[in-house]
C-alpha cells in the first residue's frame, strides 16, 4: 500500500518529499528526496544517452555507493520499483571506482522531470543511472526508474534454486543463466522463482522456446512489437549492443534447458 500511495503521488504531480527505503544487513534507513538532494555528495551530472528518456539528460544525483555503508564488492543488491520491476545488481558493479559509475538521480518535487511518454509519469522520484555505461557493459535492465527500495539480499542462486540449471549443464547453458539474471529477471519469474511482479513466468505453464518456432523468439527478443504490437506492450527490444548474437543464443539455450528440466520433473511425479 505504501508503494501504491507513492506511485499515485508521483503520477498526480503532487508529490512532496518522496521516501527511498535502503535495507542493508547493517540496518535500514528511509531517505527523503529533500535529504538526498541536500546530501554532501550530491552533484549535477550529465547522462549522454539516457536509457529511459532516449536522449541526453541532466540530473541532481549522488553516487549510489554513498548509501551503501558496510556493503562489500561480494554482496548482492536489488532495486525495486513502484511497479514491481526488481533489478538484480551485483554490489561490485555499484561500488566500482573504474569503468561505469552508478548514480542515484533524485527528482526535485519543485522541478519535476518530464514524463517518460505522453500520459505517463516521470522516471522519478528516484532513478538509477550510469555514466560511461558501455565501459562495464551495463544493460538497460540495470537502469531501474521509479525506485522505491534498495535492499541487500543473498545471491540469486541462493534465493531461488528453482532457477538453477542441472549440475551437468553445459557452459553455454550456465552463461545463459547469467544472462537471464542480467537481462530478464528484473521483469520475469521462471518456475515461479523471482521477486519481480512485472512480467509473466517464462517456464510455467509454457516456455517461450515451446511456442515461438523457428527464429521468431530471436525476433521477439530483438523487437517485441514487430511480432506483437499493442499500446500497452512494455518489453524493450534487446539490440546487439546489449545482447550479442552469441549471447542471445546462450540465453535461449538456457531457457530451452529449463523447459527440459521441467518436463523431466513432471514425468517423475
Amino acid at each position: 500500500m505504501k508503494e501504491l500511495f507513492l506511485a499515485l503521488l508521483v503520477m498526480s504531480g503532487t508529490a512532496q518529499a518522496a521516501q527511498l527505503e535502503v535495507q542493508l544487513s547493517g540496518g535500514q534507513r528511509s531517505w527523503s528526496s529533500s535529504e538526498l538532494l541536500d546530501h554532501p555528495q550530491a552533484r549535477d551530472i550529465e547522462i549522454d544517452e539516457d536509457v529511459s528518456y532516449k536522449r541526453p539528460m541532466r540530473y541532481r544525483a549522488l553516487p549510489i555507493s554513498a548509501l551503501l555503508d558496510g556493503v562489500s564488492a561480494g554482496d548482492h543488491l536489488q532495486a525495486v520499483a513502484l511497479d514491481g520491476f526488481a533489478a538484480e545488481l551485483p554490489a561490485a558493479t555499484l561500488l566500482a571506482r573504474e569503468g561505469a559509475k552508478a548514480w542515484l538521480a533524485i527528482e526535485d518535487p519543485q522541478h519535476p522531470w518530464p514524463p517518460l511518454a505522453k500520459g505517463k509519469p516521470s522516471a522519478g522520484p528516484f532513478y538509477l543511472v550510469w555514466t560511461d555505461p558501455a565501459a562495464s557493459q551495463i544493460g538497460p535492465e540495470q537502469w531501474p526508474f521509479q525506485v522505491a527500495r534498495i535492499r541487500q539480499l543473498a545471491a540469486v542462486e541462493q534465493r531461488f534454486p528453482a532457477l538453477l540449471p542441472a549440475a551437468d549443464a553445459s557452459a553455454e547453458v550456465r552463461t545463459g543463466f547469467a544472462l537471464y539474471q542480467k537481462n530478464c529477471m528484473a521483469c520475469h519469474r521462471l518456475n515461479g522463482a523471482g521477486d519481480s511482479e512485472f512480467g509473466p513466468d517464462l517456464n510455467i505453464p509454457h516456455n517461450p522456446t515451446e511456442y515461438f518456432t523457428g527464429d521468431f523468439l530471436r525476433q521477439y527478443i530483438r523487437n517485441p512489437q514487430s511480432l506483437r504490437r499493442w499500446p500497452q506492450g512494455r518489453m524493450p527490444g534487446f539490440t546487439q549492443q546489449v545482447l550479442s548474437e552469441q549471447e542471445l543464443t546462450e540465453l535461449i539455450t538456457y531457457l530451452a534447458h529449463m523447459a527440459d528440466i521441467r518436463d523431466q520433473r513432471s514425468k517423475r511425479q
